[in-house]
This record gives C-alpha cells, structure tokens and sequence, in this order.
C-alpha cells in the first residue's frame, strides 16, 4: 500500500507540474473530471462519492449525491450570510472520486491547480486554487490525497474518512474531521457489547487501511475483557474464493455476535444466499445506514443488525433546496445531468447516440417532487449533516481569520492575514482554534488531533409495516460524558431477529457461578474455560472468578463455596447426647459414691468396715466422690477457671485415691508380716503414720499442680488440626512438663499398687484384693476430652465397684457373715510362714483361724495346724485391707 501510494504521488506530481523555464511553473495537462464549480473570492474544493465505475459511468449514486447539493447549499447559505464573512463570496469547486484511488489522486492535484494557472515562482510554492478541502469521505483516499496536499498545507476537513491512523498530527497536520475517528467509533461498539455481556465474538473487516486499523483498535479493546473468536478480512477487490472461505469460517463458528468493518456489497449478498441467520450483526458507521446493504432481502439474515451511526442531525431548508435542482448543461456542471438521468431512468437527447436508442427521453421539466427517493429524504441526514458542519468550520476559521487585529496577529511581528490573499497555512492556523455552537445547539470543535467530539446514535434494523426495512435510532453514545453515562439504550425499542426475541448469549464457556473458578482450557483462549468447584475453605463470591479466596483461620466455606462463615465451636456440650450421657453417669457415679460412704460410715462398727480400716475406706469414697465430680469440669465451653481446674482437681483427686490404696495394701502386707517373732514393723503403720503417708503423697502432687499453674497453667484453646470446618474448644494444657509431672506422678503410684498387689496375691481372699487394685490400675491407663472423662469415669467406678462392691454386698445382703468368725472360717487356705521372700500355699487346711497358735510358728516350715493367736487376729481385723 506505502509503495502504491509513493508511486501515485510522484506520478501526480509529474501531471501538474512541469518547468517551461527557470523562473516559471504550469499545469502540464487537464484531466476529464466529473466536477460541479462556481466562482468566487475565496474556493472551497470538495471530494465526493458520486459514481461507482472511473471510465463511462454506468452507475450513478443518487443518495450520495446529496452530500455535494449540502455542501452547495452550506456555501450559498453562508453568502447570504453577511455576519459571518462580510463582503467575501465563497465558490466551490467539488469533485467525483468515483470511488477510485488513482481518479481520488487526479481530483486531489486538480485542486491544487489549476489548468491554465502560472506559478512565477521556481519552487512552485504559490498559492493554489483553493484555501481548504472538503473530503475525502475514504480513508485510503483522504491518506493518499494528505500525502500530495500535505507539503502545501493545505487543510482537508474530511466528513466521512474515520480512519484512526489519520489522527497522527505529525504524518497529517493539516488534516481534520467533522466525523469521529474509528478509535471512538469502535469504543463505543465495545460499550454495546459490554452492556450485553457478549465476550466471545467475531471480526470481519475490509482489508484496507479503515480496515485494518479498525480491526487492530477493536482487538485491542476486547483483550481487556474478552475474545476475538475468529478474524477475517474482505480483499477490497471481489475474489469468490476469499468471500465462500470467509462465510465458512462464520457458518461454523460458535461466535453469535460478529462485528463487520467493510462496506463490501458481495460479502453481504453471499451471507444472504447461503441462509446464514442466527447472527447478532454490529454494524460499524461504514455499513450502518448503508441503503445498498439495508434492503428487504436481506432482512432475513440481517434483521436486528445493531450499528453505531453518525449522530443525526437536522438542516433547514435543506430539503427545499434539493427539490429545487434542474438540469444545467454547463461544462462545470454535467454532473447535474448524470443524475437527472439516473434518477428518472431516462436520457436527454444529446446522450442518446451513447446508449440505447430505446431508452426513454429526458424533458428537463420532470419534478423531483413527484417520486421518493433517498436524495430528497432529509429524515436521517448524518454524514451530509457532516458535510454541512465541515464547510461552517472552514466558514468560521475564515471569519476569526477577517476579525483579526494588525498588533495581535498570530503570525510573525503579530501580523494578522489578510482575507484577500489567504494561504492555505493561515486557515490551516484558524482551523485548529475553530469552536462555536451551531443553529442545533451542538458544539463544532477540533482536538489537538484534528478529530470532531465522538457522539454517535446506536441504530437498529427493523421492518416498517411496508415491509421495508427501517433503521431506527434506539440508543447514543456520546464520549464527552463520564464514562458510566457514555451510553444510553431504550432496550424495549430492540428488535432482536431470533426466535427469543432476546439478546443472544455469545460465550466460548458459559459464565463460571459463585463457588468456582475459571481454569483455561490448555491451547484455547482464555474465554474458553472449565468451571472448577473451589476446595474446602476456599470461596468465590463473583461471576467467573479467576481464583478462589482461602478463608480466614476462624472461618470455612459454605456448602456452596460462595461465601465463609464463621466455623462451628465443637465442645462437649451439656446438651449433646454425649454430654447428657457422661453427666449422667457422672451424677450416678457421685450418687455411688456418696451411697457407698453411708453405708459404711452407718455399719462402721461391723468386722468388713473395720477390717478395711474405715478411715481410710472413709478417705478413699471422698476422693471417688471428687473424681467423678471433676469429669463435670470436662463438659461445657472451656474457660481459664474449668481449663485450670479439670486436669489439677483429677490429679489430686485421684492421687489421694491411689494413695488410700496403696496405704491400705501396704498395712495388709504389714499386718500379715507383723505376725512373724520378732517382727515389730506394725509399730510404724499407726493411725498418725497412714494419715501422714496419704497426706505426704497429696501434697506433692498438689505442689505439682501450683508449680504448673504458676508457670504456664492450661488456656481454653481452638484447635483445627483434626477438623478444617470446625473448630474444637480444648484446654491447651499449657506446659507440657507440667501435664507430664502430674500424670507421670499418678502413673508412679499406679505402678507401685501394681507391685504392693503382687506381694499381696497369695493372702486369704478376705484382705488379699491384689486382682482388684490390678483391674482398677489397668482401667485407669487409658485422649479427646470425651476420652480423658471415659477414663476419669472408668478408672473411678473400677475402684469403686472392684473394691467396694463385695463389701457393700455383704454388709447390706449377707449380714450373717459381717462378723469375725464368718471372716476366719471363709478361708479355705492360709499361709504358713516360711523364710523371707518364700512362701508355700498349703490346701486342704481345714482349721479355723483362731485354733491356731502364733507362738507355734517358727522360721523353718510350721507345723500344720499352728494357729493363729487371739492378739495377731485382732491385729489383722483391725490394720489390715482385704
């Protein structure tokens, strides 16, 4: 393109201008040109679409020639004008560009120059025919036309080229535009597209500079939140294979939404003749109210097409000047007559030898008023609204130019230019500073990049009820605003051509829902995805969430992973079936307890009580008692007082009861050792001594507990190890070598019930309870806190059902064998005395303990039948445990 477009330059520059000697430069040839001029003080040049083919026009654009009868009727309205240019006619000199670059080139030199005009000057720097150009309405044209005006600068106001690439001021500085630039033109099809949450679209554009720069702009917006599906491009120049391809590529897609940047005609026959419907077309200005694409048979395909338009705009007595035209057969003015021609479908006599002699003759006097057409309509005047506001700005520069004050020009030493020898460079100058309101209220002003302000109508495709198809305005977007407000639709206005009659869904992977995340599919586009369910304790609370968010330590996800909620609090409760059943033992327990402890404080007296020593008996119920009582601290919500007092109340509790049992076992022992001549340990198992032997063993277990509790004593604690979607209340025990001490101190005593109750496995069952002590001991070697009150519970009822149990049923149901003779005849063996540490159970000794004679034993082995004294019976009744 860069290199075609050199070429026409230099070959242009080659038509217009050519050395007759050294001091003079002229027009070196004329070019047949369809043009429409008029004199004047100052000429405004013009560039215009009016015919399709460059070498015997066969098709006349009667709708586009309306835009040149604007630009006309802008001029004569300024000349009537006397406030605004004084004393000064403005002429025009337009042109056909007939929708050719090479001719658009030809058009562009003309203006230039003129045929006949001398230029004394070696560097051909005079000044041209004309102050300013408007057009031309391509952007290829209005590109190619900047590169040979540009060094003369002088300024084109385009209507219609939207070209984005045209805004770059250092390659085009004496270009400006009275239509936005596609930079907005595509910013405000992306505002549509966002606002029905369409991410997966196609593009299709003409393979042009408008085009590619277009497409490019598009691309780059949808990036920001969504995916171009497929990208094609229409060859400005008709190739069937390219245009069956690009059809393909759109029957096949699973994009609904396609956004079109071309004009070309074949593209949209071809999608109407393969049926391809089911597809929301947006509409670029390019097409938008084209009333080629816009027919009645094509609605089928592209009914509900939905397009950005050129704002709308009125001119008055527009339409009056229109209906007055006529045929003039002047040489500047043929033009006039190809359209009259076209517009009756007729031919005036002097063009007959031309065309068919058939054809129908022209009068001169037939009346535009008599038929409708396009030309005449002044419903929807956007781009020849454009054309009217061009020529005012160009109006207006000139009018700031003639107010100019000498002392307070903007030229060199403040010179001001004067109107009757204008250059091109001093309107170029006035052009940038152009801002005033027109008769509509709208504000007609340039930026530094030449661009109008982007304001434009959102225009929908409709069927009229003469089943015609009416392009309606059903929205605006206006840039100048914030950005929230910068588009307005009435949505009820929408006629959406599928069977829903709503706006279609154009997604690659439907929307990921709260409590997933999107995960892309390997190779495809991002909106192309996979919705994955967030882990546990993660959460998405958004449509189509990139990743999930972890909840906060004290909270977990919910079932539908949209939302954290505060974890639940997992204790043993008072009111959860667990709970109720430990109380209740607990309470039964302590009932037990306390049972036991009556009943043996009531039959204190009676041999059983007695020979279990009752005051120890008594100490051993009351720590029971404290045992079970201490489980309660176990349940309910842990706080610093019940975290404190659970372990320490069960250690001392239940130290004060191993130490009664291991008491009460080491006094059997004693009892039984103290019957041997000789042997006066007993002395040293008095009352004082038991007393203060349980006490010394409390005591330390009790000072355990103060050092524990001073140091680092246990806190109510939360604990999600085990659980991530709770949170269980424990007691931190706080130091752990203070926990250790306490159950390792309880442990020690365990351990030496164990052993006293293995020296004690071969007495009379009556004292002997070695094989409860072991079961009450193996019981309590059993954590959770439901855990640790099974076994506060176990080892508490072990102790009292193994040690209190049988005596409990003896004094209550057998009270004929709660006496001391019952006691001495219950055994069917006893123990003869043997050397220390050797001991021999002899059977079959039927005896009764009291005929045997203490005096009798000896240190080797005894004579059977050597009873036991009165004394050393009284001794066991009294000092023993069973």
């Amino acid at each position: 393109m860069i290199c075609f477009v050199s070429f026409c330059i230099f070959w242009s520059a080659m038509f217009f201008v050519s050395a007759v000697d050294v001091n003079q430069c002229k027009t070196h040839e004329s070019f047949e040109l369809n043009q429409l001029s008029k004199r004047g003080d100052i000429i405004l040049g013009g560039l215009f679409t009016l015919n399709f083919k460059t070498i015997r026009p066969e098709f006349f654009e009667v709708s586009l020639f309306q835009r040149s009868q604007a630009m006309i009727f802008a001029i004569e309205e300024i000349n009537k004008n006397q406030t605004l240019l004084p004393n000064i006619t403005l002429g025009y000199r337009l042109y056909d560009n007939c929708m050719a670059l090479p001719v658009a080139l030809r058009a562009a030199t003309a203006l230039l120059a003129d045929m006949d005009e001398v230029i004394n000057d070696f560097s051909c720097n005079g000044s041209p025919p004309v102050i300013a150009v408007v057009g031309d309405p391509l952007s290829s044209h209005s590109i190619a036309a900047m590169r040979i005006m540009g060094p003369f600068h002088l300024p084109m106001v385009s209507y219609s080229a939207t070209c984005s690439c045209l805004s770059n001021r250092r390659e085009f500085p004496s270009f400006f535009r009275t239509i936005p630039s596609d930079a907005f033109q595509v910013k405000a099809m992306i505002h549509i597209i966002k606002y029905y949450g369409w991410v997966w679209i196609g593009a299709i554009a003409s393979d042009d500079d408008y085009g590619q720069n277009a497409i490019k702009a598009f691309i780059k917006e949808v990036s920001a939140f969504g995916c171009v599906a497929f990208i094609e491009m229409v060859p400005t120049v008709y190739k069937k294979e390219k245009i069956l391809q690009i059809v393909n590529t759109i029957k096949y897609s699973t994009a609904k939404v396609i956004v079109v940047f071309s004009p070309q005609v074949e593209f949209f026959k071809e999608i109407v003749k393969q049926n391809i419907t089911g597809r929301q077309w947006i509409a670029s200005e390019a097409w938008s109210t084209s009333s080629i694409v816009a027919v009645t048979e094509n609605f089928h395909s592209f009914g509900g097409t939905i397009g950005v338009a050129v704002h709308r705009g009125t001119i008055p007595g527009l339409e009056h000047f229109l209906l007055q035209l006529h045929p003039d057969f002047s040489n500047n003015k043929k033009i006039i007559i190809q359209f009259w021609e076209t517009l009756f479908d007729c031919k005036f006599p002097q063009n007959l030898s031309k065309v068919n002699s058939s054809s129908r003759i022209c009068t001169g006097i037939e009346d535009i008023r008599t038929i409708n057409t396009a030309y005449s309509d002044v419903s929807e005047l956007r781009v020849t609204y454009n054309v009217y506001k061009a020529v005012y700005a160009i109006a207006h520069a000139l009018h700031n130019l003639m107010s100019c004050e000498n002392g307070n020009g903007p030229f060199e030493n403040k010179t001001c230019a004067s109107i009757k020898h204008v250059q091109p460079w001093q309107v170029l100058h006035y052009l940038k500073e152009v801002n005033f309101i027109n008769h509509l209220g709208e504000r007609v002003a340039f930026n530094e990049n030449g661009d109008a302000m982007a304001i434009y109508d959102i225009v929908n495709w409709q069927l009229s009820n003469d089943s015609r198809i009416q392009i309606k305005t059903v929205g605006l977007f206006d840039e100048t605003v914030k950005e929230v407000n910068q588009i307005s639709l009435a949505e009820e206005q929408i006629f959406w051509n599928f069977e829903s009659r709503k706006p279609p869904e154009s997604v690659c992977s439907k929307s990921c829902q709260p409590g997933t995340r999107k995960a892309n599919k390997k190779g495809e586009p991002v909106c192309c995805f996979n919705c994955v369910p967030c882990a546990d304790g993660e959460v998405s609370s958004e449509v189509d969430s990139v990743e999930c968010i972890k909840c906060l330590d004290d909270f977990w996800s919910n079932h539908g992973r949209n939302q954290c909620v505060l974890k639940e609090l997992e204790f043993l409760s008072f009111d959860d079936a667990m709970g109720i059943t430990l109380t209740t033992i607990t309470v039964l327990g302590t009932c037990l307890s306390v049972a036991v402890l009556a009943v043996f404080i009531h039959y204190r007296s009676t041999p059983i009580v007695k020979a279990n020593n009752s005051e120890l008996s008594f100490l051993l119920l009351i720590s029971l008692t404290l045992c079970f009582l201490c489980s309660l601290t176990f349940i309910g919500q842990p706080t610093h007082t019940t975290c404190m007092l659970r372990h320490v109340m069960f250690g001392i509790s239940f130290v004060l009861c191993i130490s009664c049992i291991l008491v009460k076992t080491v006094v059997v022992i004693m009892a039984f050792k103290a019957t041997l001549p000789g042997n006066n340990m007993i002395k040293w198992f008095g009352v004082s001594q038991l007393r203060g032997t349980v006490f010394f063993f409390t005591f330390l277990q009790s000072l355990i507990c103060i050092v524990w509790l001073v140091t680092s004593p246990p806190i109510p604690a939360k604990n999600t190890k085990y659980f991530n979607s709770k949170i269980i209340l424990e007691c931190d025990v706080g130091s752990v070598i203070g926990f250790s001490s306490l159950l390792g101190y309880i442990g020690f005593l365990a351990c030496i019930c164990f052993l006293l109750a293995f020296f004690a496995r071969n007495l009379p069952d009556t004292f002997n309870e070695a094989k409860f002590i072991t079961f009450s001991m193996l019981i309590f070697w059993k954590h959770t806190v439901a855990v640790e009150v099974f076994a506060i519970l176990a080892s508490s009822f072990g102790v009292l059902f193994a040690i209190f149990a049988p005596k409990c049923y003896i004094i209550i149901f057998k009270p004929e064998r709660n006496t001391k003779r019952a006691l001495m005849r219950r055994q069917n063996e006893f123990v003869f005395a043997y050397p220390l540490g050797s001991e021999r159970r002899v059977s079959h000794c039927t005896a009764p303990l009291e005929q045997l004679k203490v005096k009798g034993l000896a240190q080797g082995p005894s004579r059977v039948g050597s009873p036991l004294n009165r004394k050393s019976e009284e001794k066991v009744l009294t000092r023993t445990s069973p």
